[in-house]
């Protein structure tokens, strides 16, 4: 009969391996994760796999979900024969590996992982999921793009408003001005005190861009040596020893959180890539010239991706083949 497993074989570092080796961040499988799942009677690992094929497209509070994982844990101190020092013994484990298993089977949701690191509140999305609420302690909401990483310190609001953003975001941020609200982007810091924004930390141009919806926002860059003020409707970049910026002239700016797209004439190789942004589409186009075709097009609202490429290949007498996840278009 298997025994029970024993965690203290196991460093904090060998814990931050097996919480990224669960998490699909480390592809391959390791000895130390074999090893973990031959000792795991909680079913960790099976447990972690029931995330696939759930529902995505939910909203994170991430203090009920702390909540619920804490209540669970704390469940296991009045079960016989659990002695209150072997629980308290697994409680960072727990916080690293089991409790995130445990606050996306209760959320009912896929691709996403909470997790503490260093006193750091972690939520993560994945090629696969976008429009992901995260409710703030301030009251603050933040709505995740895909493939975006957001953390924020356990203590966030206590003395300050300090969060963390890789990818792409939409902030709207409860107004306090005793205490602005700062999101370090990188190559690029964003100030504000009431505000809604959305950040790209990194666009086609390498560059960190802001697009302020409502309110002003201070973009500056890593250093604090350059800084620009942005008004409602402006788009702000900050790369390198460059800055700038310009009215948004762009109707299907915020269509990744919409899911709507609008086109007026616009080229197909902005449609493209506007597709991929919006709905994960990989399109080639297997003639240079169909890239360039105008699109008149009636608004894009949330169909799915056979029925878009369908409409598009209608719009200009086109065909299509699908091989693996790309879509090539042809002529007829």
């Amino acid at each position: 009969m298997k025994g029970k497993m024993k965690t203290g074989k196991f460093t904090d570092r060998d814990w931050e391996e097996l919480a990224s080796a669960l998490s699909g961040e480390k592809g391959e499988r390791s000895e130390l994760v074999d090893k973990f799942m031959a000792e795991d009677d909680n079913r960790t690992g099976e447990l972690w796999n029931k995330l696939n094929g759930m529902n995505d497209n939910r909203e994170i509070n991430v203090n009920n979900a702390w909540d619920k994982v804490s209540a669970r844990i704390t469940e296991q101190v009045s079960l016989p024969g659990k002695s209150p020092a072997r629980v308290f013994s697994l409680r960072p484990q727990l916080m690293r590996i089991a409790a995130t298993v445990l606050v996306l089977l209760s959320l009912g949701i896929a691709s996403v992982y909470v997790v503490t690191r260093n006193r750091m509140i972690v939520v993560a999305t994945s090629d696969s999921q976008k429009n992901v609420e995260v409710n703030l302690p301030d009251g603050s909401t933040v709505v995740l793009n895909r493939n975006t990483e957001f953390s924020y310190r356990s203590k966030f609001s206590k003395s300050s408003r300090n969060v963390t953003l890789t990818g792409e975001a939409f902030f709207e941020i409860t107004p306090d001005p005793d205490k602005p609200f700062i999101v370090d982007a990188g190559k690029a810091s964003v100030k504000v005190v009431g505000t809604t924004f959305n950040i790209i930390t990194s666009n086609n141009d390498s560059a960190v861009e802001v697009y302020v919806e409502s309110g002003k926002v201070l973009l500056s860059d890593d250093s604090g040596n350059r800084s620009i003020m942005l008004d409602p409707g402006y788009v702000g970049t900050m790369a390198g020893g460059s800055s700038g910026k310009s009215v948004n002239e762009n109707p299907n700016y915020m269509s990744w959180k919409t899911g709507v797209l609008v086109y007026k004439g616009e080229t197909l190789d902005v449609v493209f890539r506007d597709l991929k942004r919006v709905y994960n589409m990989d399109i080639i186009a297997d003639d240079p010239e169909i890239s360039q075709l105008p699109w008149v097009s009636p608004p894009i609202d949330n169909q799915s991706q056979e029925t878009i490429i369908l409409l598009i290949c209608r719009s200009f007498t086109l065909s299509y083949s699908k091989d693996g996840s790309v879509y090539h278009l042809s002529k007829k």
